[in-house]
């Protein structure tokens, strides 16, 4: 089974961290993708986090209440994936050999943009 961390990212421009306000999920649940997983509040505005992955939340990772820095995992999922997930190349671009399968997160969208949310595109 693979275990995968979700890292909280930069739901603004240029922003270094975020309060975790409240868990929309618990340990043992089973998650979608796109399903709210907390509420963050940034210096900006307060937003709901969609999951990356399918499967279970093996491990929340901060309390309500925590302000995390961008780039810090906060939660782990089991996907029921066979074997090891792929470490990410040392350019950021993840997967083997650099290349992500476009449609998903930080690959190629529509129109040659890059798609940096979930759902984009």
């Amino acid at each position: 089974m693979a275990q995968r961390q979700f890292k909280l990212p930069d739901v603004g421009e240029g922003l270094t961290e975020g309060e975790i306000l409240q868990w929309l999920v618990a340990v043992g649940d089973t998650v979608t993708v796109n399903q709210p997983l907390c509420e963050v509040e940034t210096a900006k505005a307060a937003v709901e986090l969609p999951s990356p992955y399918a499967g279970t939340v093996t491990e929340l990772l901060h309390e309500a209440g925590t302000t995390v820095d961008v780039g810090t995992p906060i939660i782990t999922i089991d996907d029921g994936a066979d074997g090891p997930v792929p470490a990410p190349s040392g350019d950021g671009a993840g997967g083997a050999g650099g290349e992500i399968e476009a449609g998903l997160i930080g690959g190629a969208a529509p129109g040659g943009r890059t798609a940096v949310l979930v759902g984009y595109g």
